[in-house]
């Protein structure tokens, strides 16, 4: 929790602190706080009022912890407190505090006032929300409360049924109806345990009719701490033993089997592209055929889609007629030349920073309408920091461990709501998507991060950790004289993809089996491969001799292949063998493709050629397309690419807001320097509106130079409460009442002289 230095100096304001900090502190908070930085701020004043803006300070206070929340929260009870004081009203040990409050500082969250430390105008109403407690249920200090001792004078004086009424309120809020109690009573004419309690201002009128328990009160209660248990525990994880060998192997099993799919649906979509939705999603039909060609689930086929595309290896294009079609990228070729553990580390790292929730996909919207996968809308800017906030705890797992069965996730979701306690709603669901998706991708092995896990989420390379646990691709198979090949091993990429031509994959495994027919050879002849080479290739993968029936076989697809030609006519067909056309005419089947013998070696269809080969091709025939010249025509699909879309790194993007730092930096310190000789008085609304929570910070009384609804400037003398939405909430000390005024109205601001 590093912080700059500080806690001992006073500063009249927080720019004032701010402009005595380095400028490595200075780029810190910017680091930290990046939203300060868009746009950037013209001077220090403008800082510090960017800095107790709503939305800033609420994505400040999300990013602390359940214990750093507390400490500021006790900080906004004492409402102005020294270091010292402030560790003994938190229940936590003085280090964690001292480190806690160096952290705020750090974040402009905190500063040092004349009075002493102080939170910043703006927090108590972001943490309190609309209840007036904070995050311990304790209400703010007034300026005027009793000492302690005092408080506790008058809880020893009440009645038991009151205590007991007081300790209960407390527990539930620290608020209470009234009911039919008086309001202002002496305590000796107290009635029952209401009236006691407001006779010696242990319960106060609050908003809506309802009665408050005082901050001082609450304190006293829980003896002068904020909370009854200690803030700077955070919750274990439930684990438990588990084999360390056993958990690798499911890891690095899963990592091989992301690629291989990977590549089995990128290669499919190179021939068969995947309609695209008009939204930009993929299609439930197109889903489905996907997860069926890919054999897995529904929403582990999401899963791979959405980590191939966040990978870039899948993007849209428009096919032949125009209308918008997924398919691979030219990255995907770049891929394919990898190593398997390579690829895995470009797949593992595009799921880690992507904002993607394919956990969602085949559900519904809050509209009833489903969520598809690869649409814009399937995403969340908090998923990464899930992400790495999940994997960071599974981490900390000691090796030969791991998530305990049942209550290792509910653990695991308590353990990051107290890390980030503030948000989001849904962050049960997304540690649990977080868990199932990271063992899909291979991260961890049996709710166990895997030894090249732990290399990803510390930003280390895992590649060769990873390669150790992959078999070594093997260069051969073993054809069998049943027509079947075996891998012993994952193929290498090219003997892959050839004999994938070739042959069809029966089952998958740690030996994937290949079986040859008539239909897979006639597919490598379809794609031009020669007889000579279909019988040089299959010899040169096999360890085995190749069986005679596979060389019987090859020779037949050979022999029958081509014997029917198809033209154009809408289309024609033509054999020499005159028994074949004659069967073919006669086929059962064939009654719908319009043939018709107008030769005895030629007859003609009404069926287009593309959907003619496809039909002759299931009656169980080996058609070719012949040209006007008499030429066989290979009927092999191109393969299609779409152009690889511009990657924006996380490193790009960190060293461009490093940058913008730097730059804010050197333009705070030129303002500083040149503001030395300006007049104090703010001449802008900008200016205004930095001075205005500048006299907030320091509770001071201002001159604003007011317009009012008749174009009338005047000068008022007012003590500013707030600014938001453009208001400006102001005790004005002429009417003696509390105002608001439109900032954009107010053209200067000039402090009140302090002294008599």
């Amino acid at each position: 929790m590093g912080s700059p230095a500080g806690g001992t100096a006073r500063h009249r304001s927080l720019a004032d602190q701010l402009r005595s900090w380095s400028d490595d502190e200075v780029s810190r908070l910017l680091t930290l706080r990046p939203d300060l930085t868009t746009p950037p701020p013209h001077d220090f004043s403008q800082l510090a009022s960017r800095a107790a803006v709503r939305s800033s300070l609420g994505r400040a206070l999300d990013s602390l912890t359940r214990g750093e929340l507390s400490v500021l929260d006790a900080l906004v009870v004492a409402s102005q407190t020294s270091d010292a004081e402030l560790a003994t009203m938190v229940n936590a040990e003085e280090r964690y505090v001292t480190e806690a409050v160096a952290h705020l500082r750090g974040l402009a969250l905190a500063w040092d006032s004349p009075e002493g430390l102080r939170a910043l105008s703006g927090v108590a109403d972001s943490l309190v929300g609309g209840t007036g407690a904070g995050v311990s249920g304790l209400r703010p200090r007034s300026s005027d409360a009793p000492p302690p001792e005092v408080v506790t004078e008058r809880l020893g004086q009440v009645s038991e049924e009151a205590r007991a009424m007081l300790d209960h309120v407390l527990a539930n809020g620290g608020e209470a109806t009234a009911g039919a109690a008086r309001r202002t009573v002496r305590p000796e004419d107290a009635a029952g345990p209401v009236e006691e309690l407001l006779a010696r201002a242990l319960l106060v009128p609050g908003r809506d009719d309802l009665l408050v328990v005082p901050g001082e009160v609450g304190l006293a209660l829980r003896g002068g701490r904020t909370t009854l248990e200690p803030v700077d525990v955070p919750p274990g994880l439930a684990t438990a033993e588990r084999p360390a060998r056993l958990t690798e192997s499911a890891a690095a099993g899963a990592a091989l089997e992301l690629c291989r799919r990977t590549e089995l649906l990128l290669e499919w979509w190179s021939t068969r592209p995947a309609a695209a939705l008009r939204t930009g999603g993929l299609g439930v039909r197109e889903l489905k055929a996907t997860a069926a060609h890919l054999q897995l689930s529904e929403l582990d086929t999401a899963l791979v889609v959405e980590t191939a595309h966040a990978a870039h290896l899948v993007a849209t294009r428009a096919d032949a007629d125009g209308n918008p079609v997924w398919v691979p990228t030219d990255a995907f070729d770049a891929w394919l030349a990898t190593d398997v553990a390579e690829r895995w580390v470009t797949l593992a790292r595009a799921w880690l920073a992507s904002p993607r929730m394919p956990s969602l996909v085949g559900g519904r919207g809050a509209d009833d309408k489903p969520w598809n996968a690869l649409t814009p809308e399937l995403a969340s800017v908090l998923m990464p920091e899930t992400r790495a906030m999940t994997l960071a705890a599974l981490a900390e797992v000691p090796p030969g461990h791991s998530l305990a069965a049942g209550t290792g996730l509910p653990s695991l979701v308590t353990l990051l709501a107290w890390r980030r306690s503030r948000r989001p709603r849904s962050r049960a669901d997304q540690v649990a998507w977080t868990v199932a998706e990271a063992a899909v991708i291979g991260v961890t092995g049996l709710d166990t991060l895997s030894s090249y896990g732990r290399a990803l989420v510390a930003g280390e390379d895992p590649t060769p950790l990873l390669a150790a646990l992959l078999p070594e691709p093997v260069d051969h198979v073993l054809i069998q004289a049943d027509l079947t090949a075996v891998a012993p091993g994952p193929l290498e990429t090219g003997i892959a993809r050839s004999l994938q031509l070739v042959a069809d994959v029966e089952s998958r495994g740690a030996a994937t089996v290949y079986r040859f027919s008539a239909g897979s050879l006639r597919r490598a002849l379809d794609a031009g491969w020669t007889a000579a080479e279909v019988h040089a290739f299959l010899a040169s993968v096999s360890r085995t001799p190749v069986p005679q029936p596979l060389t019987y076989l090859v020779d037949d697809a050979v022999r029958t292949f081509g014997q029917l030609r198809v033209g154009y006519a809408e289309a024609f067909v033509r054999s020499d063998d005159e028994a074949a056309l004659a069967a073919l005419a006669h086929h059962p089947k064939a009654a719908s493709l319009g043939l018709r013998l107008i030769a005895s070696t030629v007859m003609v269809s009404t069926t287009p050629v593309d959907l003619l080969l496809t039909r002759l091709r299931e009656l169980g025939v080996a058609p070719v397309v012949e040209g006007p010249d008499g030429t066989v025509r290979v009927g092999r699909v191109d393969e299609v690419r779409a152009r690889t879309p511009k990657a924006r790194g996380s490193g790009q993007q960190e060293a461009r807001h490093a940058a913008q730092v730097a730059a804010a930096v050197r333009a705070l310190r030129a303002a500083d320097a040149a503001a030395r000789v300006r007049p104090a008085a703010a001449v802008s609304p900008a200016g205004a509106l930095s001075a205005l929570r500048d006299a907030i910070e320091r509770r001071a009384s201002v001159v604003i130079a007011f317009t009012d609804n008749q174009g009338v400037v005047g000068e008022r003398v007012v003590e500013p409460f707030a600014v938001e939405g453009g208001q400006l909430t102001a005790h004005d000390r002429t009417a003696d009442d509390v105002r608001t005024f439109a900032v954009h109205r107010i053209s200067r601001v000039t402090p009140v002289p302090e002294g008599p």
